[in-house]
């Protein structure tokens, strides 16, 4: 089972009305575009985090329960649900969160399960380990279930959200010694470190701690970086509507990818073949693409992958 922990919101994509502008609600958030895009594929999925009571939370827990996604570990909460509105600029899409005192991060110590199902893995990422008070909660998680477990962690850093980049990293390469599995835009790496090659990074981070780093560069494909080598990619050709998810539908692709083939400890990450690695990058890469040529964070189901 996959576990994904973290913050579920709805992302405002702005749509063509009547002549102006006007915008659709659509379900997101990183965590929980993973744990969408991992139940659509058949991975046995559960989200754990909090959501609101009003009308977007039903939407939100809706959406999970018909994507296949377990509903066991959420926490209800009178609080609202955060909005991103989201605006297209030629670098990609820049968010604008509105998430003071909003739900999703209203996950305290003790809201988190006393114990977890034996072999389940967790998934962590975004925002989620920034705000608080739920940052510190799912950090505290991650710390308590780390190497007795697979451990996967997309940063997916939102700038708006960061004060202070340098505290960020730092807590950053905290949680690379906790991790098994990280996956990172080339996007997120140029503002973490403005003017440095992504492939050395990773190389870098690979020495904190995980098994498999991997570095998605948006059209150009993705690397891995494993215990001996780098492993590239290119991405499918496809017409893109927008690329919001792109990336959660990646990491819910490879972690998927793990699932089927076995691969569901940090042991049997470390043990896989460039082939394999290969294989996976490729898979997740489809899932990606998919994603990119309709609106929204809007993952494939399995079979739209024949």
């Amino acid at each position: 089972m996959l576990i994904v922990a973290g913050e579920a919101l709805i992302d405002m994509t702005p749509i063509t009305h009547n002549g102006g502008m006007a915008y659709m609600p659509h379900p997101g958030g990183s965590p929980y575009n993973v744990a969408i895009g991992a139940g659509r594929l058949g991975t046995p999925t559960a989200f754990l985090g909090c959501i609101s009571r009003d009308a977007f939370g039903q939407l939100l827990r809706s959406h999970l329960a018909a994507s296949g996604v377990s509903l066991d570990y959420l926490k209800e909460s009178e609080h609202l649900t955060t909005l991103a509105l989201v605006t297209p600029s030629e670098s990609g899409e820049f968010f604008s969160f509105y998430c003071e005192n909003t739900a999703d991060r209203m996950l305290y110590p003790e809201d988190l399960p006393a114990t977890l199902p034996p072999g389940a893995a967790l998934h962590f990422g975004s925002y989620s380990l920034v705000l608080e008070p739920g940052a510190s909660s799912l950090e505290l998680l991650m710390r308590r279930e780390a190497r007795r477990r697979l451990i996967s962690l997309d940063p997916n850093v939102r700038p708006f959200l960061i004060p202070n980049r340098e505290a960020y990293l730092e807590r950053l390469l905290g949680w690379l010694e906790l991790a098994d599995l990280v996956k990172v835009s080339q996007a997120d790496l140029a503002w973490l470190y403005p003017g440095k090659n992504p492939e050395t990074i990773a190389q870098e981070w690979k020495q904190q701690g995980p098994a498999l780093v991997i570095v998605t560069q948006g059209g150009q494909g993705a690397l891995a970086v494993t215990g001996q080598s780098v492993l590239r990619v290119q991405a499918p050709r496809v017409s893109v509507v927008d690329t919001v998810g792109a990336g959660d539908a990646f990491m819910s692709g490879a972690l998927s990818w793990l699932w089927e083939h076995g691969a569901w400890s940090r042991a049997a990450l470390e043990s896989l073949s460039s082939a394999q690695v290969t294989d996976l990058l490729n898979f997740a890469a489809k899932v990606a693409a998919i994603t990119c040529t309709r609106a929204g964070a809007n993952p494939p189901w399995r079979a739209e992958l024949s």
